[in-house]
């Protein structure tokens, strides 16, 4: 069966480009405009990862890594964060809320498989 995965993100372009990588690659995804948004359908539905990005209306991407963390069945859910913040202070922040990893925007298609490939099969 298909893994399934969320991508948070308030950029249309951003999502679409992420989504339609992943569903070349034959996962399921589903999107959200911003993390209170990715929360909800996180609750609604069983994801196997998570890709935020971090800058976002209503909850930025940390908010929502914690909110997430703090909800049973994602405690060990891989989540990356997907952002143009690169500043090792940001990583330092990103690490202790509970993300898995970090890609920097704009992403390279291929990277982003590997490192989806690397953390859920």
């Amino acid at each position: 069966m298909a893994k399934t995965i969320l991508a948070v993100d308030d950029s249309t372009s951003i999502r679409q480009m992420v989504a339609f990588t992943l569903k070349g690659a034959g996962y399921d995804v589903v999107e959200a405009v911003d993390g209170q948004d990715g929360l909800d359908k996180a609750k609604a539905k069983s994801i196997n990862l998570i890709l935020t990005d971090q800058n976002m209306p209503k909850m930025d991407g940390l908010t929502l890594i914690k909110s997430l963390r703090g909800l049973p069945q994602y405690k060990t859910t891989p989540i990356l964060v997907l952002t143009t913040e690169a500043g090792d202070d940001m990583k330092s922040k990103g690490k202790a809320a509970g993300a898995t990893g970090w890609l920097v925007k704009p992403f390279d298609p291929q990277k982003l498989l590997d490192v989806v490939k690397k953390v859920i099969g």
